[in-house]
């Protein structure tokens, strides 16, 4: 038996509950329970010091620099060496660019109190050669540096090479000799010399473990060489064909070197017609996989089809292949006699012809095949689906745009994706072009 004012409905006031009690329960859940009352409470300047490294860790420079004015504990935070380990430097030309640039003072406060923590750095510029210039000057300033990884990346086209070689060489050779721990370089597009390779190789050959310079005109094949002679360690390789030689893969391949893991070669067209590409050599393609029978060997071809003549005319053990340019059915034959090694293979175009025989000979031949992608080029629906049957289920990715598809008597492209999926042990259908 309820007594005189006391309320029986859920949720409301019970005997003895206090407007204090009330209040500190409402503050401490917000409007989850249907009252709408600010936290003022809160004091930023008591977060921990992780947790204010992590805060600015998502932040760009800018704000990072604002954030660090909220209170002395924040400004502490600031200048923690851990802050300033990974760092990208944004270089751009406000009336040509999207990027928001590094502002000028901010970067020379940097050098002044961090150079020596940087360790993973990169500088991402775009089409002007002002910021690529900009960003040799920063490298010319980093002598008390310790960098572990560097990468210079040209978000447009490759402005990097406009700058002139001896200002490039410069700056690289600033790093090359103070870091003296050099594991990771990524300049791709870049006026690299022999020279300055010699310098990097000089100061830190027990380190280097991963070097991708495709694109680098001033680089010669003697260059790389003294590079694969001396970093033992050398375990990813990226680099354009004219400097790959016979060679250079024998000193790969040498007892002194480790496995080396990735090697990725971009064979690219610089004047049509007018460059006759050189062979390697089988002894030496199996002299690698024999001291790495692991590594991944990784082709990019941007050729036209009166090029191709001095490829896989023998076993050759690449692994991944992407042509983006046409390729001829005797191109593709020769892949399917020659790379028993393929694991992945992507064809942009190929012409009006189908491919169903091309398609089948790598089935047959390429048992580690497990990705395959076609864009402008033609399959009948027969033979892409005795293709599929041949692979089976060890095709974990298969892109094929509809339109390369033939319909036959056999199967139309209704029925097509039901065949497909039924071998593939999984629901599959072909790409669709765009609208838009």
């Amino acid at each position: 038996m309820k007594r005189a004012g006391q309320k029986g409905v859920a949720g409301t006031d019970a005997p003895g509950t206090s407007q204090t009690s009330k209040k500190q329960k409402t503050s401490l859940y917000g409007s989850g329970f249907g009252v709408s009352e600010p936290c003022t409470s809160m004091d930023w300047g008591s977060l921990p010091h992780h947790v204010i490294l992590r805060v600015f860790q998502f932040l760009t420079l800018v704000d990072r620099a604002r954030a660090s004015s909220v209170c002395r504990r924040w400004n502490e935070v600031f200048h923690i060496p851990d802050l300033w380990r990974r760092f990208e430097f944004e270089l751009s030309q406000p009336a040509t660019s999207y990027l928001k640039s590094t502002h000028p003072d901010l970067i020379q406060q940097i050098i002044k109190r961090h150079a020596d923590h940087l360790q993973y750095v990169s500088f991402k510029v775009d089409s002007s050669t002002e910021s690529a210039e900009a960003a040799c000057d920063i490298l010319s300033q980093l002598v008390n540096c310790s960098i572990k990884t560097l990468g210079l990346i040209s978000t447009a086209k490759p402005s990097f090479m406009n700058v002139s070689k001896a200002h490039f060489a410069s700056a690289l050779t600033v790093v090359f000799v103070n870091s003296k721990s050099l594991s990771s370089i990524k300049i791709d597009d870049t006026p690299l010399d022999d020279p300055s390779l010699k310098v990097l190789v000089a100061n830190n050959s027990d380190t280097l473990k991963l070097l991708k310079m495709s694109s680098c005109p001033h680089v010669s094949p003697a260059g790389i060489l003294c590079v694969a002679d001396q970093c033992h360690g050398l375990k990813e390789l990226a680099l354009n064909y004219y400097i790959l030689s016979d060679e250079l893969l024998l000193a790969l391949s040498s007892e002194k070197h480790v496995d080396l893991e990735h090697l990725r070669i971009d064979v690219v067209s610089e004047n049509p017609g007018q460059v006759q590409f050189h062979t390697i050599k089988k002894q030496s393609w199996d002299a690698l996989v024999k001291h790495s029978p692991k590594v991944n060997i990784v082709m990019y071809f941007f050729l036209y089809e009166d090029e191709f003549d001095a490829f896989f005319r023998e076993e050759t053990p690449v692994t991944h292949l992407y042509f983006g340019r046409a390729v001829s059915k005797a191109m593709l034959g020769r892949i399917g006699m020659n790379c028993p090694r393929l694991i992945e293979l992507v064809v942009c175009a190929n012409g009006l012809q189908p491919l169903d025989d091309e398609l089948i000979q790598i089935a047959e031949r390429c048992k580690n095949l497990t990705a395959m992608g076609l864009g402008e080029c033609e399959v009948t629906c027969r033979g892409f689906i005795e293709f599929v049957k041949m692979c089976g289920g060890r095709l974990t990715q298969l892109s094929i745009m509809e339109e390369v598809l033939i319909p036959d008597s056999d199967y139309s492209l209704d029925r097509l994706h039901l065949e497909v999926s039924k071998h593939l042990g999984r629901m599959w259908f072909p790409d669709m072009m765009p609208t838009w």
